[in-house]
């Protein structure tokens, strides 16, 4: 398998209502499709680097930037084409995990593509199918919270995860466990609070959450340890887990005792098998987290799914549940209560449409290697 090109599109995707989290408000989403080409097969990725660093320090731009001038020179240049080769070539580059990812996540869906097999195959997968809750964000108020919970539950989703922030973290909860007192329910502080908060988070004891997510800044694994010792609910950490050498130490240091692992965050399917394996030999759970994905990432996060230690219910919620019109077809939908299939085609098993991906696009750019 030789690459012959590899394109980079900037979209931009209206949000069916807004997503709040401790970061801000957001109305859409901006991220890079990348596609590699060979032989006439098309392998597609994501890269979840988002238009602000808030969530991380890369941003779509820098992102680009290091695809364009580093990443995807280093393909043509070595002769990469095997997304194993890949990793290891692009680790001579510090960081841009994100900008990684997208592209290795492209080499993982073509090489699927060239042998005919679905990509869960490739990783492992032990399921066709997996288990999905769905994230609620910060609402206008406590009963719109409560009435959004309502119809995901209706919709058939059984896990369900709110976003949290100092203000909007014990009442909210109590709320949604009052009206809803059976449901699979945690949160996420995407690491607004600091340990001076720790009688606020040990309240959160009370309502029976499966876990509480980053609930301190994502370098703070002490603090954490601290948190988890004096918490009967367990931490998981989501922005802290950068490679295994980060799991390695969190857990190590007995910061949480489940790990959210995010694909686009850890710098790509490689590494994501590693800390997946390491987790597994040690009894410690993982979960698949999300990113907002369009159809492109939604569907390679349900491959990565498909591995055996993911125990826990993933962020991995239907398109509709973000995007009017998503980029693919067809449209990644619950296949039953709180579970979606994982596509059984080729690679990713869905169909980026052009079309909608040239409409969203903001601007592209083809590469291609010396003839």
């Amino acid at each position: 398998m030789t690459i012959e090109r590899i394109e980079m599109s900037l979209l931009r995707l209206p949000f069916v209502h807004f997503f709040e989290t401790s970061f801000g408000r957001a109305h859409d989403r901006t991220f890079i499709v990348i596609k590699a080409f060979s032989g006439g097969l098309c392998g597609y990725g994501e890269c979840v680097a988002e238009e602000a660093p808030l969530y991380s320090g890369e941003t779509t731009e820098t992102a680009w930037h290091i695809l364009k001038d580093f990443l995807i020179p280093l393909v043509f240049r070595q002769g990469v084409a095997e997304p194993g080769d890949f990793a290891r070539e692009a680790g001579i580059f510090r960081g841009n995990r994100m900008a990684k990812a997208g592209l290795e996540l492209a080499l993982w869906d073509l090489k699927a593509k060239t042998l005919g097999w679905p990509l869960r195959r490739l990783y492992g997968g032990v399921r066709d199918e997996v288990e999905a809750g769905v994230s609620c964000g910060i609402e206008n108020s406590i009963p719109e919270l409560v009435a959004r919970v309502g119809s995901y539950l209706e919709q058939g989703y059984r896990r369900i995860k709110i976003k949290i922030k100092p203000g909007w973290d014990v009442k909210a909860c109590e709320a949604v466990r009052r009206a809803y007192p059976d449901i699979m329910l945690q949160v996420d502080a995407n690491g607004c609070y600091s340990l001076a908060d720790k009688e606020t988070l040990k309240a959160l004891d009370a309502f029976r959450l499966l876990l509480v997510e980053q609930p301190f800044p994502p370098y703070d694994l002490w603090d954490h340890a601290q948190l988890q010792k004096d918490m009967a609910t367990p931490l998981c950490l989501d922005e802290s887990i950068l490679s295994l050498d980060t799991a390695r130490a969190a857990l190590e240091m007995r910061s949480c005792r489940i790990i959210n692992i995010k694909v686009g965050r850890v710098g790509g399917p490689a590494e994501m098998r590693k800390i997946h394996d390491f987790c597994d030999e040690r009894g410690v759970p993982v979960w698949c987290g999300g990113m907002l994905e369009s159809g492109i990432g939604r569907a390679h996060n349900l491959h990565i799914a498909s591995l055996s230690n993911f125990k826990l219910p993933a962020d991995l919620s239907a398109s509709c549940r973000y995007y009017k019109e998503d980029i693919i077809e067809p449209f990644i939908e619950l296949s039953g209560p709180g579970k979606i299939r994982v596509p059984d085609g080729p690679g990713i098993g869905v169909n980026p449409v052009e079309e909608r991906i040239r409409k969203a696009s903001l601007r592209t750019e083809v590469f291609r290697g010396q003839p």
